[in-house]
């Protein structure tokens, strides 16, 4: 049996300092992991890229590495909470094995236009 793949993911509070970090599989959603991890992350579309509730920013040394995001993804991300040029949607990240690692940090809010 071939071992897994894992990817450190380093969890960032809006505030920049460490909340924790995990491993996880390659193939995992950064979305679906932020939420078992407890992270505030509300998703509120449940990853159909249809809001941005699961805005995060990425550490610049890692965004250069994940794909670039799709149109509807930027267009999506117009209306997310504080974006910033390393600002993905959570959904929309798929963690590959080479990543190796992804540290990401809350935003600290989120507009949810559905309400």
């Amino acid at each position: 049996m071939i071992p897994e793949s894992m990817i450190k993911v380093r969890f960032l509070k809006a505030d920049g300092t460490l909340d924790h970090e995990v491993d996880a599989p390659a193939g995992t959603n950064l979305l679906d992991l932020a939420q078992r991890e407890g992270q505030p992350l509300e998703g509120a579309c449940e990853g159909q890229m249809a809001c941005s509730t699961c805005h995060v920013v990425v550490a610049k040394d890692d965004f250069c590495r994940l794909p670039p995001a799709s149109e509807e993804e930027d267009d999506l991300l117009d209306l997310a909470w504080q974006v910033r040029p390393t600002s993905r949607l959570a959904c929309q990240i798929k963690l590959t094995e080479d990543l190796g690692t992804l540290t990401v940090q809350m935003p600290g809010g989120a507009y949810n236009l559905d309400r």
